[in-house]
């Protein structure tokens, strides 16, 4: 049964920085596109990046284009996400999801993502 669990949130100022970790296990990353989305309170969940399999396509929402990074980890089970010049509008729950199909494409669409981890909080405040 595929598992995802996100960690690396918590509290930062705004213009922190933060990386998340989702680790990822019954199935590999090089196989499935690994995206992470978020949601703030009152407001539905949006895609935030995506990271395609077989260390291809990169995908980022307009409103962290520049700010963010998605990579893989050297052992393939890890995917971060990096976060720089961090604002407070970026600050909601933050969740990994895995793709529904095998070599399928580099999405922020939530339809497209059947498994999902628990997330981790991330809150930007001063």
């Amino acid at each position: 049964q595929p598992q995802l669990v996100e960690s690396g949130g918590g509290l930062v100022q705004p213009g922190g920085s933060l990386r998340l970790a989702c680790s990822v296990s019954g199935f590999s990353s090089v196989y499935y596109t690994v995206a992470w989305f978020r949601q703030a309170p009152g407001k539905e969940r949006e895609g935030v990046s995506c990271l395609g399999h077989g260390h291809s396509a990169r995908d980022y929402a307009d409103s962290v284009k520049g700010r963010f990074t998605v990579s893989r980890g050297s052992a393939d089970n890890t995917v971060y996400l990096q976060m720089s010049s961090l604002k407070p509008d970026d600050s909601g729950i933050y969740f990994c999801a895995r793709a529904r199909q095998s070599f399928g494409p580099c999405v922020l669409d939530e339809t497209e993502y059947n498994y999902w981890g628990q997330g981790t909080r991330v809150t930007v405040s001063s």
